[in-house]
């Protein structure tokens, strides 16, 4: 039996970290996707809604290098205490996110909760999101919340010369919760990653990241791919999966802000994801970069629907 009583959607309509706009309307296209098809389960299932910054959309966006991260600090710092707050009533969130910057904010939440623990992290993903400050090629957050949680600043392949006050920010914000590094390299699984740039290649490679492609999860099947995840990350006493759209191909993950070829399918992606929530170690998942707006009749959000109604069930069971 799990430690945990009872699932509880938090949602975070956040989009202040994402280069798109649309991502903070994912949560409701899930809502009205689950309407369609006439499920209950937004009604039996607690939700409760992080306050959002997304008024920062219709300011400056401030450094070039770590756009509206002072409205970040403020989601991160609210979502630690939301997750915090969900895990020691002994509830298991289920994070409805917007953009994938404030999944930072949620492995603060579970460090914070528990604080002695070991995390490991499974990031089923397009992209490695493990830039920083000094090395985005944007500026924006939803490349960075991985960094964040291991306090990589990556200075040697640094690109970019944040000024002090930015650099200061960016310290906040990897400290939030008390404890930085919140994460290790040795307990980090990426799943479907195939777009990161040179500057995350040479972390990849230097610290030797667990990585399993979308390739790999063809070749090999799900069953193969959750067991050799589950079993790497052994040795942690919690594990986190967060489970971003555009892991999908982009022919299916057309919702949403950085579609990339070659990924997995949707049925790859829901199979793995009940396989992997299976394992007693997990305490927390989290869904992100739905965007119905650059969609066409919600399918994004319908097929997300599909694979978080798969997880759920699994729970209850």
């Amino acid at each position: 039996m799990r430690a945990f009583k009872k699932i509880k959607f938090i949602e975070v309509k956040s989009e202040i970290g994402a280069g798109t706009r649309g991502a903070s309307m994912g949560p409701d296209a899930i809502k009205i996707a689950a309407l369609d098809y006439g499920s209950t389960m937004f009604r039996q299932i607690e939700s409760v809604e992080v306050k959002n910054e997304n008024a920062l959309l219709f300011e400056s966006p401030g450094s070039p290098y770590a756009k509206r991260i002072k409205g970040m600090i403020l989601m991160y710092e609210r979502i630690t205490t939301e997750i915090k707050k969900t895990l020691q009533s002994n509830g298991f969130p289920i994070v409805l996110a917007g953009d994938h910057s404030t999944a930072g904010g949620t492995i603060a939440g579970i460090r914070a909760a528990y604080p002695k623990q070991r995390l490991g992290v499974i990031w089923i993903d397009a992209h490695a999101d493990l830039h920083s400050p000094y090395t985005t090629p944007s500026g924006n957050l939803h490349g960075m919340p991985i960094a964040a949680s291991l306090a990589e600043d990556n200075l040697p392949n640094r690109v970019n010369k944040p000024d002090k006050e930015t650099a200061e920010l960016w310290n906040a914000l990897k400290r939030i919760g008390g404890i930085s590094p919140k994460i290790q390299y040795r307990d980090l699984v990426y799943i479907a990653v195939r777009d990161v740039e040179p500057e995350e290649t040479s972390l990849l490679k230097k610290h030797n990241v667990k990585m399993f492609t979308a390739n790999e999860v063809k070749r090999n099947g799900v069953e193969r791919i959750a067991r050799d995840a589950l079993a790497y990350l052994n040795h942690c006493n919690l594990i986190y999966i967060s489970f971003d759209v555009d892991s999908m191909d982009s022919s299916i993950s057309k919702g949403t802000g950085t579609p990339v070829r070659n990924g997995i399918t949707e049925k790859e992606a829901g199979s793995l994801l009940v396989r992997l929530i299976q394992n007693e170690k997990v305490c927390c998942f989290e869904v992100c970069e739905v965007n119905p707006t650059l969609d066409k009749e919600n399918l994004m959000a319908e097929n997300t629907f599909e694979i978080l109604q798969k997880v759920v069930s699994q729970l209850i069971n």
